[in-house]
């Protein structure tokens, strides 16, 4: 698609699976510079998004929320282009007639890192702010660990066979994210 050409309607765009019949998510947009759709089993459109690289982005996409990401519109551009992916993203949220929750009230569970803090029992979080600072960082590690494994059976019972990896440092943080 070219910079001159009209904004491509998310109407015109085919809705693909998210998770295939393989377990893998929409290959053909890895390393593609573009912007994309999410929408729930149902259909309804709870995000959307650009990035430089789509694939990357719908992988980090479905550890933060598996239960919306069941279905993907997409389309690339040859060059990155923040003004034209901003428009094409307006236009997508006008014509959906609402704003997805995932670009409203619900942006940061869909763009920043997964927070593991909530998950502390309630023994963990008492006993926190008394622990010194390698044992506070050994203890968000386990508890990032114990998240961690809940997504990554939901992905598998989701069908998901596409290698998942968290950033090891983050996870000292209390932090998930992929690496």
């Amino acid at each position: 698609m070219s910079l001159t050409s009209d904004l491509p309607s998310l109407g015109s765009l085919e809705l693909l699976p998210y998770i295939n019949d393989a377990g893998a998510l929409p290959e053909q947009h890895q390393n593609q510079i573009g912007i994309y759709a999410i929408f729930d089993e149902s259909q309804v459109l709870k995000f959307v998004g650009y990035s430089r690289d789509i694939y990357l982005s719908l992988k980090q996409h479905l550890v933060r929320q598996p239960e919306h990401c069941y279905w993907v519109k997409a389309t690339t551009i040859d060059k990155p282009n923040r003004t034209f992916l901003e428009s094409v993203q307006s236009a997508w949220v006008a014509e959906n007639g609402s704003t997805p929750t995932g670009n409203a009230e619900a942006k940061s569970v869909w763009l920043d890192p997964i927070s593991t803090h909530h998950a502390m029992t309630a023994a963990e979080s008492d006993s926190f702010d008394d622990l010194d600072g390698l044992a506070q960082i050994k203890l968000l590690k386990q508890v990032a660990r114990r998240v961690e494994e809940t997504i990554l059976t939901k992905l598998q019972q989701r069908g998901v066979k596409t290698e998942i990896r968290f950033n090891p440092k983050l996870k000292e943080q209390g932090l998930l994210d992929l690496k």
